[in-house]
């Protein structure tokens, strides 16, 4: 572990090769089987809200219902999460031929919002924990091999990956020290 700024940073994510690669995996991450969607922080609900408007327009007849009929987001205190679909799309996920994509990214990507996405989406294959304080730590799944293997042919770690997360998360200073230890310790 990486101790930056009271924050500590499994090593994986600076010596793992990942870059996505949506031609393969399809998109797996935004339709994970299970009870659960996409965490969400309480202070993320609100930009989401506003921003539903114009995700909408990219989302099935069958996700707009269930937004209209149970809401984008359920949860209670510490803990939020997106609605799903059959145990299994994000509500907020769309189709392009068949990969899984954001409907909130590609309205924010189209410039008609502020919002990108929850940033535990952002993050990913990040996570992050609680020990009385944060930890990141790389969450390796199988449907991410792909990336693996793209990161291998590009030469990118996960921390070049999600960089703007990252930044988003916890500041640019924070990103340039981790970086400035990464480098050191090489």
């Amino acid at each position: 572990m990486i101790l930056i700024d009271k924050i500590l940073v499994d090593e994986k994510i600076s010596t793992t090769n990942f870059r996505c690669d949506l031609s393969k995996c399809k998109g797996a991450c935004c339709t994970f089987p299970g009870e659960y969607g996409a965490p969400v922080l309480e202070e993320e609900i609100k930009p989401m809200m506003d921003a539903l408007p114009y995700a909408l327009e990219y989302l099935s007849e069958k996700s707009r219902k269930i937004i209209e009929e149970q809401g984008f987001v359920t949860g209670t205190g510490d803990y939020y999460h997106t609605n799903c679909i059959n145990k299994r799309d994000c509500v907020f996920v769309y189709y392009h031929d068949d990969i899984a994509l954001c409907a909130l990214e590609k309205a924010y990507l189209e410039g008609k919002t502020k919002f990108i996405k929850p940033v535990s989406c952002h993050l990913f294959p990040i996570r992050v924990g609680s020990f009385g304080g944060k930890y990141l730590y790389y969450e390796k799944i199988k449907e991410c091999d792909p990336a693996l293997t793209n990161g291998k042919r590009t030469g990118e770690k996960i921390y070049h990956t999600v960089k703007e997360a990252l930044i988003r998360s916890f500041g640019e200073a924070w990103y340039n020290n981790y970086v400035t230890k990464i480098n050191e310790e090489l």
